[in-house]
Order: structure tokens, then C-alpha cells, then sequence
């Protein structure tokens, strides 16, 4: 049995400080990252989290005044009091997405952010959803993945707003900073740190590439090949959850209809590629 996460600290910049909303989509629970250059008396706050009072608070306690606020992407668990928090903080919010941005402007593939002290650069990494980023802590060589990957197991992949084209587009470009020396481990928004960046990296496109096997093979069981899909078959009525019950036939029930949103984000990648 894995042991339970409570946050911490990380690096010589990171604290995370673990939301009390754990669940099935959430895990241990929704990680607020709370960012400070070593002395500084000013910190980045990435992903709120929920409007939860007691959460909030401790979040403040750890951080202090803060400059600025991002967010990873746009779900709520992540969002919700990203605007609150904001105000009680005087501070603008920022993310990809300019519905998710306060008084501030979205941010930009690339970009260098530099906020009370410290330099964070902004990668895009689309595939869990459009508006997904990461964010590169380079003193610590730590990545921020957001919900592109996660402390256990394997990130969601939601059709239409996730994308699996997008999704190994994205790893690939975090493993080439592994690759490059730039980062070390990764710093998830759900579940443990990951100190061996390269190796769970690797595991994602394994995983991944081992679930589009195993959906082929269902569709042949079925009586059809990638090439007889529709232009439609991510929005097909039947066909995802069948191939949900052959291919997660060992997989408890209460998770297939996670596993569907995922079969059908597989079988538009099938179609298209």
C-alpha cells in the first residue's frame, strides 16, 4: 500500500500544500503549489485549488504575500478560488486560457515569468486538456506538470477538450528537458512527487502506446479495424463503451466511465493518425 501524501517541501522554491478534496479524478487530493525564491518575501501561488476556508488559509500561511497566481488549466478543482484568493491577495490571476485570467494577461508558450525573485518558464502541454501547462522551475530542475501527469498512476485523457495526438506531443517535449539536463523530477497537481522524471515519463508513452494496442485488439474482436472507424466515433453511442468493457474487463466498474471519456479520445487518435 502506497504511502499518503500530505505535501511539503521540495527543492530549494517548492512547498506544496495538499487541498482536503481527495476522490477518485483527484487522488490524494488537488496539490497548491506555493513557489519562493530562498529569502524572498514574495511568492507565485499556482492552482488554489477549492473554496475551502481552511485550505486557504494554510496556503497564505505558507506563502505569504503573493505576486501572482497561475493556474495549470481550467478545472475546477484546480480554479475554483483562484479569483478569490487573488483578491484577498491583491494579485492578478493568470492562465492559458484568457477566461481563466484577472487582471492579468494569459500567459504564452515560452514565456519567462519573473515574479517576486523567481524565473519560471511556461511550457504548453497540451492533451489532458487544451489549455494545459507546465511550468519549468530551472534552479530546482523541477517541472510543474499540472494534471499531465500524475504523483500515481496515469492522467485522463477527456474527449473532445483532451487530445492523445496532443498528449504524446506534449511528453515528448517534457522528456526533452529531461534529456537536456534541464529537469530532474517532476512536481505533479495531484499525488506525490516523482523524483525520477525520465523513467515515469517513459512509463506514460509505454502505458499509453500499450492502451492503443489493446483497443485495436478490442476492435478486432468487435469486427473492425482502425481504418473502418467513422469520421464520428468519438461521439459513437456504443462503440466506446464496448470497447471499454473488453479492454477494462479487470478494472473495477466504477472507474469505466472514466475509462470511456479516455476510449474515446484513443479511438479519435486511431481514426486520424
Amino acid at each position: 500500500m502506497s504511502e499518503p501524501w500530505v505535501g511539503g517541501e521540495y527543492g530549494d522554491r517548492g512547498r506544496c500544500v495538499l487541498a482536503p478534496n481527495p476522490g477518485i479524478m483527484t487522488l490524494d487530493g488537488t496539490n497548491t503549489w506555493v513557489l519562493r525564491e530562498p529569502g524572498a518575501d514574495r511568492s507565485v501561488v499556482i492552482d488554489p485549488g477549492p473554496l475551502d476556508d481552511t485550505h486557504l488559509d494554510a496556503v497564505v500561511a505558507a506563502a505569504g504575500e503573493v505576486e501572482q497566481v497561475l493556474v495549470t488549466h481550467h478545472h475546477i478543482d484546480h480554479t475554483e478560488a483562484a479569483r478569490s484568493f487573488a483578491e484577498r491577495m491583491g494579485c492578478g490571476v493568470r492562465g492559458l486560457d484568457p477566461d481563466q485570467c484577472w487582471r492579468a494577461d494569459p500567459l504564452t508558450d515560452g514565456e519567462v515569468i519573473d515574479a517576486a525573485g523567481l524565473r519560471l518558464e511556461v511550457l504548453t502541454t497540451p492533451g489532458h486538456t487544451a489549455d494545459s501547462i507546465s511550468l519549468l522551475v530551472a534552479e530546482d530542475r523541477a517541472l510543474l506538470t499540472g494534471d499531465m501527469v500524475l504523483g500515481r498512476g496515469t492522467t485522463v485523457i477527456v474527449h473532445p477538450d483532451g487530445d492523445l495526438g496532443g498528449y504524446f506531443d506534449s511528453i515528448a517535449k517534457m522528456r526533452a528537458l529531461v534529456t537536456d539536463g534541464r529537469v530532474a523530477e517532476l512536481w505533479p497537481a495531484h499525488g506525490p512527487v516523482l523524483p525520477d522524471a525520465a523513467g515515469v515519463l517513459d512509463h506514460y508513452v509505454v502505458h499509453r502506446r500499450e492502451r492503443l494496442a489493446q483497443v485495436e485488439s478490442a476492435l478486432k474482436r468487435l469486427g473492425l479495424s482502425a481504418d473502418d472507424l467513422p469520421p464520428d466515433v468519438a461521439e459513437h453511442p456504443t462503440l466506446p463503451r464496448q470497447v471499454v468493457e473488453v479492454v477494462y474487463s479487470d478494472v473495477d466498474e466504477s472507474l469505466w466511465g472514466a475509462a470511456e471519456w479516455s476510449v474515446r479520445a484513443q479511438l479519435a487518435y486511431l481514426r486520424d493518425r
